[in-house]
C-alpha cells in the first residue's frame, strides 16, 4: 500500500541506521513491520503471564525436550 507520511528529517539518519536501508521508503516499512512484530510479541507475553493459554508442560518438562505424554 501507498501512502503519505510526514516523518522529520532528523530521524532518517537514525533510522538509516538502524535498519541497515540507504532509501526512505525501504526503511520505514522495515520499522513499521519491526514494530508491529514487537507488539505482537509483548501482547503474545502479556497474554502468556496473564494465563490465556493451558500449556500442559512445566518449564523443567519444556526444557529436557519431554512430549505432552512422556514421563521421566
Amino acid at each position: 500500500m501507498r501512502i503519505t507520511v510526514d516523518v522529520p528529517d532528523d530521524i532518517f539518519d537514525d533510522l538509516f541506521a538502524m535498519t541497515g536501508e540507504k532509501k526512505k521508503s525501504p526503511a520505514i516499512s522495515k520499522a513499521v513491520i519491526e514494530f508491529v512484530k514487537r507488539k505482537k510479541v509483548a501482547q503474545f507475553g502479556r497474554l502468556l503471564r496473564e494465563g490465556y493459554f493451558d500449556y500442559p508442560l512445566t518449564n523443567d518438562q519444556i526444557e529436557s525436550g519431554e512430549t505432552v505424554g512422556e514421563q521421566s
